[in-house]
C-alpha cells in the first residue's frame, strides 16, 4: 500500500511537471514577437485641409539604410519640412492626427545626417517654382523592421523650411500633406 501511494504521487508529480512545462512553452510562443523582413514601404500623400500636397515616397532596405525616394506636387516653391511622425492617422483635417515626429530613443531634433535626431526627421523638400519636388537619399537611422520600425508611421509635409534647430519640431509651421506608410507591393 505504502508504494502504490508513492507511485501515485510520483504520477502525480510527473504529469504536474509536463503541465508547467507545456503552459511555459504556450507563454513563450504568445510572448515571441514575430519577426519579419520587408524591404520597401510606400505612403501617397494626400492634402491637409490647408494644403495641397500630393506625392509619394518609397522606403527600400538597401546594404547601408534605407533608401528613401519621393516625388511630390503641389507646394508653394521654396524648402518644406518632411519628416515621419508618430502615428499613422491623417484624419485630422489639419494633419494634426499623426502626432509629434516619431522618436522611439527619445533624442532632440535634428536634421538627417545628425548623430543624434529623431527617427522622424528626413529635413527638407525643396519644391521648384512650379510647386514640384523630389527626395532621393539614403537614411542609416529609418528601420522598416523591429521594434522601431516605421510601417504605420505617418508622413508629413509642413508649409514652411525645416531649421533642425528649434526643439522639438524645426518651426516648420502648419501641415500641408499627410499619408501613412505601409508595406509596399512589390508587383506594382
Amino acid at each position: 500500500m505504502q508504494s502504490l501511494k508513492k507511485y501515485l504521487l510520483s504520477l502525480v508529480l510527473v504529469f504536474f511537471a509536463m503541465g508547467c512545462a507545456q503552459q511555459e512553452m504556450e507563454q513563450e510562443e504568445t510572448s515571441t514577437e514575430p519577426t519579419t523582413d520587408f524591404t520597401e514601404a510606400v505612403a501617397v500623400v494626400h492634402p491637409t485641409e490647408s494644403g495641397n500636397a500630393t506625392g509619394h515616397v518609397t522606403f527600400t532596405k538597401v546594404d547601408d539604410g534605407v533608401r528613401v525616394q519621393g516625388e511630390f506636387e503641389g507646394l508653394e516653391e521654396g524648402k518644406h519640412g518632411f519628416h515621419i511622425h508618430q502615428y499613422g492617422d491623417c484624419r485630422a483635417a489639419d494633419g494634426t492626427s499623426a502626432g509629434g515626429h516619431y522618436n522611439p530613443a527619445d533624442n532632440p531634433h535634428a536634421g538627417p545626417d545628425a548623430e543624434s535626431r529623431h527617427v522622424g526627421d528626413m529635413g527638407n523638400l525643396e519644391a521648384d517654382a512650379d510647386g514640384n519636388a523630389t527626395i532621393d537619399y539614403v537614411d542609416s537611422t529609418i528601420e522598416l523592421n523591429g521594434a522601431d520600425s516605421i510601417l504605420g508611421r505617418g508622413i508629413v509635409i509642413h508649409a514652411g523650411e525645416d531649421d533642425m534647430q528649434s526643439q522639438p519640431t524645426g518651426a516648420a509651421g502648419a501641415r500641408m500633406g499627410c499619408g501613412v506608410i505601409g508595406v509596399a507591393n512589390a508587383d506594382a
